[in-house]
Parts: C-alpha cells; structure tokens; sequence
C-alpha cells in the first residue's frame, strides 16, 4: 500500500520501524466497510463532516492543526498552505469549462459535480499533506487526523491510482503534479529547507551574560541560549541560533515581480548606526523599543481606548489613525473600549505571536478568515460581484487567493532579512547601552555609539541617583553605566508572578519573550508578521469587498491571568478591529510592544504585504474570472 509517503524527497531517510508502524497505523484506522466498484469510495459509510464546513475548509483544518504541531517555521507553512490550496483549486477548476488551473490544467465532466470536486480535492491535499509533512514534527499525530478525515469523508487511502477519469486519480494526479513541480523551487525540501551556505557576521551573544560584542553593530547577530524552545513548545537541537530560511527570497512564488537580480519587492535600506543620513533614525528606533517595553508595567494605572472609537484607520506604513466616529454597519458610533495599557501591550505581544498552540502568522490568518466565513453577515459574493457562490466555491477561491499572497509574503520578507541581515533590538540596545551614551560629549560615560539619553527612559546611573531612596538606588554597584526603565525580564514563577517595569542596565535588557526564545532565529528587517499581516488584510477587503470586518467588528477576548510569560492580564482584555488593515496594524506593533522589532522593520513591511497582497488578489482574480484560460 502507497500512502504517498515513499515518493517525496527525504522520504527514504525515514527511519523504517516508524514508517511500518504507519503502514499499521493505516490498517488499522480504516473502520468503514469494504470500497465499492470504483475503489476509492468506502460503501455503507456515513460522512462525519460539520454542516456548516466545505470539505475545504476541513482539509485546511487539518493543515492548520499539522502546522500547529511542527516546527514553526512560517516560510515553510505558507508554501504548504499555497501549495495545498492551489491543489484543490485546481481540483474545483477541472469542473468548470471557463476557467483554468494553476499547476494542472485539465478539463472533467462528472454526473454530480460537487461529489467529484470534494473527491479530487481530498485526494489532492491528503497525498499532498501526507508528503510535506511525512518528516514533520508531530508526525504520528498529523498522519492519524488525515487518515481519519478521509475516514470521515468515506474514501480509501488504498486508493493509489494517478491514471484515468475518475475524481479520485485526478485528486491523485494533482498531488504528484505539484509535489514534482516544487521540488526544486528554491525551498531547499529535499534539504529538509536547510541552507548552510549563511554564516553570520557577528558571534554569538551569549543572553544570560550582560553586554554583547559586535564585528557590525547594524547586521544579524544570533543568541546563545541555555536552552532552545519553539513558541509551541519544541525543542531545538543545540544551544546558538541557525538563520531560518536565508534562501526563501529565491522560492518561486505566486504573483511576485522580481528585480534583476531575482529579489523581490526590495524595500530599500534600513537605517544604519553611523550613516550618516540614517543614524538617528537608527538610534530613535533603538530607544523605542525601551519606551514600549515600559509601558507593560501593571502597576500603571493609564488606560486607553484599544477599539476602533480610539485606534485604527491608518495610512499604510503608518500609526498615524485615530479611530472611527461610527460603525458604517450600524450607524452607530463604536463605544469606547479602554484597557489599561500595560495589559494591552503584554496582550497583543502574545496574541499576535500565536502562543504554544502556534499556527504561525500565515495560519493565522487562515484561522482569521475561516472565522470570517462563519459569520451571518457574511454575504458569498466572491469579490462582490455575481451570484451568490456556495461554501466549497468560496473557501477554494479564498485559500487560493489568501494563501497565494501569504506565500509572497514569505518569500519577499525573507528575501530582504537575507538580503540586509539586519539586526534586532536586543543587540542593538546591548551593544549601544555597553558602549555608553551619544547624546553627551562632556557627561559621564559617552561614546559616539551609545545610547541616546532620553529623562526618565535611558539614564547614566551617578552617585546621586543611586542614592538611599533615589531612583536607581539598587544600581549603586554600576555608578556610570547605562541604565533603561524596561520590563524587568522572566519571573521565577510566570503563572503568579510578574516582573513589571523598573530601572536594570541596558547590557541585561530582554524583550517580552521567554527566556528560551527571546528573538527569532533570523534577521530583524522587514518584520514577517508586519509583511504576512498586511498582505492578508488587502486579500481579505477585496475578497469580501469590504475593508471592514462584517458587522463592522472583530473581537477576540484574552482572559484574565491568560498571559503566558508572566501573570496576567489584571482584567479581561477585548481586542477590537474595525478593518482588516487594523489587525494587521496591531499585528505589526505587538513586534515592538514584544520587543523583537523596530519601527523600520514594522512599517516596512506593512507597506510591502500592501502590495503583495493587491498583486496576489489580481492574479488570482484572472483565475477566477478566466482570462488566464484564455
């Protein structure tokens, strides 16, 4: 029996006693009856399918739940989740005379047509999936739910054949097509995505030890940590960190323009320490991040309005909104929201980074717009124009497009972290806050590379204000060095205790992270949540011709003491968007409330996924309009 594992690349180097306990496994699970005549169809069952869900949206259910359980490496979901989706396009598009496919073109008649797309779609994803992720982390697990969906939906997983008519081999014949056609993309998979070519210009900074040392203070430097834990939980091998996907910008996308030299969407240099043009902006951004990080202090008492009456509507690339007078749903105005603001920095710091159950950005914005779907106002026009269309036609077109531009995302993020190696904030307010301050020639502890002095947020700690009862009184031993107000780093205990905001050096500032991840394993400029965000928002406003949520609103609530990196929130905290470009904007500034980001990387890659995702959106409108089968 071929479960379509035997065929993709790596797939030797499975270890076989894990390989026949899946061959049982497969046995085993397959509970219903004997398949009739036609071989792929499991007679005298009963499909086990949510009313309100297409068998697309069970299949990108299941995908979400493989990319949950891997390692969270959001280049490599979003081409699965493209991949994936393109496939069950192309399976929906064979039915329909006007329109062509993305990596299969063929033309099907079928007495029910529908039986015959859900058919050629399952098959599609379950050898597609079965191939991606037969070396994935989570691996036993993935494998049981795709054999129990098919199981659910009553087709065989005997069922091999790639030649002929029938839905089933189509599905099949899908699968391999794309399996074939991306294996040397610029993804490196045979590799297993892993590219030793990059090696980084500065060592390591070892994070339990204060200060850092720095051949290139404006270049990617990689932490050394004790130990090494993904979001959801997995443990990575060795204690440095290994640049995650330097390659990506090379990966055959979906809508992207490259530049000559085969990158796409350059967004042009960040701001460098020295430049001469730049290097305030270099030092501003720095400086930032501390006053972001002093904001999560819960004994603060400020409060501010986190709903759309406050916040949102802004220029692209920008946080220059202030909010909406009225829901143009209802008429109404949009009732204030206010939160402290120390609960709404940790809040959104976590939400965004997706927690221990991570589906990655670009699965979450999958998750976003299946939660979309499901709402009543929901009207099925794709597009907003022409008839209303059914569930599956919906979901197809909506992955489709969705994850197309996800996937550019990816690639034209990650070809610009590759292309300017650009480093993060913990290095860069170590380096500058060990080398002193810049704002002062005559003062105490200067240098040319220091960090800018700002009252109240970046001080040189003196014998005055190290005093018995003056504010840097339990810095005394460090008269002359930098201090920062920050986020004081990890309690002992995260579950009661929390660490709140005070005076520590700057060679010991920590972003709001935990302490076995601290900053992701790859450089800083552009940020992949501000770029994946963006690029999902603009899909979404022209997929559902509106740039508001339906009703005008999207709410989320984060439970009081929800908080994973210390206890928290004090109170129950509603995050609210009016539009889909306000997620994507508060997606965008948790990076600096968390600390791994800077504005540079944050507003720059907001503007590029703008682009990404109105170009992604136009192509895959030919698709669904037909010019592109013409």
């Amino acid at each position: 029996m071929d479960l379509g594992l035997s065929k993709g690349p790596g797939a030797a180097s499975k270890p076989l006693v894990v390989l026949a306990g899946l061959l049982s496994l497969a046995m085993l699970m397959t509970g219903c009856a004997d398949t009739d005549a036609a071989g792929y169809v499991v007679e005298d069952c009963e499909r086990n399918v949510p009313a309100d869900h297409s068998v697309a949206r069970v299949w990108n259910e299941a995908l979400l739940d493989a990319v949950r359980r891997d390692f969270p490496a959001p280049t490599v979901h979003a081409r699965n989740l493209f991949h994936v989706s393109a496939g069950m396009w192309d399976a929906w598009a064979a039915y329909d005379p006007t329109v062509g496919g993305y990596y299969v073109t063929e033309d099907h008649e079928a007495e029910d047509v529908r039986f015959a797309r859900e058919t050629a779609i399952s098959y599609a994803a379950y050898r597609l999936l079965l191939h991606r992720y037969s070396l994935a982390t989570g691996l036993e697990a993935t494998f049981e739910q795709l054999v129990g969906v098919m199981d659910q939906l009553c087709y065989s997983i005997d069922y091999v054949a790639t030649e002929g008519d029938d839905p089933a081999a189509f599905g099949n014949r899908i699968a391999a097509t794309i399996i074939d056609a991306t294996r040397e993309d610029g993804s490196l998979e045979p590799q297993r995505y892993v590219d030793v070519s990059y090696r980084p210009v500065n060592d390591p900074m070892v994070v339990s030890e204060p200060g850092t040392t720095m051949r290139d203070p404006n270049r990617w430097q990689p932490l050394a940590l004790e130990q090494q834990i993904t979001q959801n939980g997995l443990l990575v091998p060795g204690s440095v960190q290994t640049f995650v996907g330097p390659n990506w910008g090379y990966v055959e996308g979906f809508a992207l323009a490259r530049s000559a030299d085969g990158l796409p969407l350059d967004p042009g240099a960040p701001p460098y320490l020295n430049d001469p043009v730049t290097d305030a902006e270099f030092r501003d951004d720095a400086v930032d991040v501390v006053r972001y990080s002093a904001l999560l202090d819960p004994e603060s008492t400020e409060r501010i309005d986190i709903g759309p009456a406050g916040r949102g509507n802004s220029t692209v690339g920008t946080d220059d909104g202030t909010g909406y007078d009225v829901n143009p749903a209802t008429g109404a105005p949009y009732e204030p929201n206010l939160a402290l603001h120390a609960d709404y920095g940790r809040v959104i710091a976590e939400f965004w980074a997706d927690g221990p159950d991570s589906e990655t950005p670009p699965g979450h914005w999958n998750t976003l717009a299946n939660e979309v779907s499901d709402r009543p106002e929901v009207t099925w026009q794709v597009g907003g124009a022409g008839p209303e269309v059914d569930r599956l036609e919906w979901d197809v077109k909506l992955y489709f497009a969705l994850n197309g531009a996800l996937h550019d995302a990816a690639i034209a993020a990650w070809g610009a972290k590759a292309d300017y190696d650009y480093v993060r904030p913990i290095s860069m307010i170590r380096f500058m806050g060990g080398a002193g301050q810049s704002s002062d020639p005559d003062a105490p502890a200067y240098h040319p590379e220091g960090l800018p002095l700002e009252a109240g947020m970046v001080e040189v700690v003196t014998a005055e204000s190290s005093a018995p009862g003056q504010r840097h009184e339990g810095l005394r031993d460090h008269v002359g060095e930098i201090v920062v107000r920050a986020w004081r780093g990890n309690p002992d205990d995260p579950e009661s205790e929390e660490s709140g905001v005070g005076w520590i050096r700057a060679v010991e500032w920590v972003p709001y992270q935990r302490p076995s991840f601290v900053t992701p394993a790859f450089a800083g400029y552009v940020s992949g949540h501000s770029t994946f965000s963006r690029a999902g928002a603009e899909v979404m406003a022209a997929f559902t011709a509106d740039e508001f949520f339906p009703g005008g609103l999207f709410e989320w609530t984060v439970e009081q003491g929800k908080l994973l990196h210390e206890n928290g929130p004090s109170e129950d905290v509603t995050l609210q968007w009016a539009t889909y470009a306000d997620a994507a904007d508060e997606a965008g500034i948790s990076r600096l409330y968390g600390g791994i980001h800077v504005a540079a990387d944050d507003y720059r890659g907001r503007s590029m996924g703008s682009i990404i995702g109105q170009q992604a959106w136009q192509k895959a409108a030919q698709y669904f309009d037909g010019s592109t089968a013409e």
